[in-house]
């Protein structure tokens, strides 16, 4: 009876250090592409602000009325190569600003133009490229999409989540100690005070982390994930950018844009229009992306349409205000990993979550040097006395 509690605290001890070996690892083995993965996101929190700053988009000066929304794309297709497809289209949301439209070229990339909406000049045309596009490409998929880099970086998120869990375990105080652990010890030095650092920062940030983690590991995986997430808490897919298939009708005219927003418009009173996917293919619906009213510069997800331009009516209708619990989470992951819809705040918190990998690849590797430099300064001594007795 009384080995007990010596072999319990044992075996404890033994699983402590399994697991410690486990998260040094995954920690040092894949420091470099967490590192660089995190470095990219942290980046990337800012895209849209970097993105003016770096080539601030065009200023409309026409005054006027706006021109219908299939005007706006004729100026714009009429400014592109032949077989440039038309992908998106975004409305002048203020005063002064331009209409976007956005195809991919037929080589492959992306064109974004911009049209004044009252005059229909077109302002500017560019190349959807330079060093934001590549950090998004080395972020989602190492620059290998072709490769299977997204399912690398998805099971890299995988290994992020295994790090902050088995952080938490190996944080967990011991013998009751919960004021020292929430603080740093002011008398450690050298590799003792790394690892407070270390600690500290995985405990505090872990939060934003593992669901910045979790978002990072569902965009990789998403119909994995979804299926998992819907089997505990039913719900619809919501993710479908492309939205249900259609039949197009043959010799049948397709509804023109603005028809299509029209119906989008009357379906959801009061809501802002965003943003337009336009099919790509004969079988697939006009996507009209509606802000709820009074969100329209606040939270995601927002109202989408679908319609169908050959039946000339919408054949989905995806509401985030009737989202059940499920297809809320589900909806909410892509803002989440990219900062957006929650405020200053979780901006802020994502933006710090993305340079933990940094920080804990730094402390890491100091500690062990550290370490390293230790067991070398006392070993010398010892070896140069055995060479000595010899």
């Amino acid at each position: 009876m009384h080995d007990v509690a010596p072999q319990t605290a044992a075996r404890s001890r033994s699983q402590r250090n399994v697991l410690h070996w486990i998260h040094l690892c995954i920690g040092g083995l894949l420091s470099v592409p967490l590192f660089l993965i995190g470095l990219t996101g942290a980046i990337l929190v800012f895209e849209h602000e970097i993105d003016a700053w770096l080539d601030p988009p065009p200023l409309a000066a026409a005054a006027g009325p706006a021109h219908p929304a299939d005007d706006i794309l004729a100026a714009a297709h009429a400014m592109v190569p032949r077989g440039a497809a038309p992908m998106f289209f975004v409305p002048a949301r203020a005063a002064g600003a331009a209409a976007e439209v956005r195809f991919r070229s037929a080589r492959g990339g992306f064109v974004r133009v911009f049209v004044d909406p009252a005059s229909l000049e077109v302002l500017a045309t560019r190349a959807d490229g330079g060093l934001l596009r590549t950090l998004s490409q080395l972020h989602s998929n190492l620059l290998a999409r072709e490769l299977g880099g997204r399912q690398v970086v998805g099971w890299l998120g995988v290994a992020m989540l295994i790090l902050g869990a088995s952080g938490l375990v190996l944080w967990w105080p011991r013998g009751g100690r919960w004021r020292a652990a929430f603080c740093l010890e002011r008398r450690a030095r050298g590799a003792a005070l790394l690892r407070e650092l270390h600690r500290s920062a995985g405990f505090w940030g872990l939060a934003v982390f593992m669901v910045v983690s979790f978002s990072g590991v569902f965009l990789a995986f998403p119909q994995t994930v979804g299926d998992g997430i819907r089997t505990l808490l039913p719900g619809r897919d919501v993710r479908g950018f492309l939205g249900p298939a259609i039949a197009p009708a043959p010799g049948g005219q397709p509804l023109d844009l603005e028809a299509a927003l029209a119906l989008a418009r009357a379906a959801a009173p009061g809501a802002e229009l965003r943003s337009v996917g336009l099919p790509q293919r004969p079988d697939q619906p006009v996507r009209v992306s509606l802000a709820p009213p009074g969100t329209a510069s606040g939270p995601v997800p927002q109202i989408t349409v679908f319609v169908d331009p050959w039946q000339h009516r919408i054949v989905e209708q995806r509401d985030p205000r009737t989202y059940t619990t499920g297809e809320t989470i589900v909806a909410w992951q892509r803002a989440l990993h990219a900062g957006e819809g929650l405020g200053r705040l979780w901006r802020t918190l994502v933006f710090v979550a993305g340079l933990l990998p940094m920080f804990f690849t730094v402390t890491g590797v100091a500690m062990w040097a550290l370490k390293r430099r230790r067991r070398r300064s006392i070993a010398a001594p010892l070896l140069s006395y055995e060479v000595a007795e010899k």
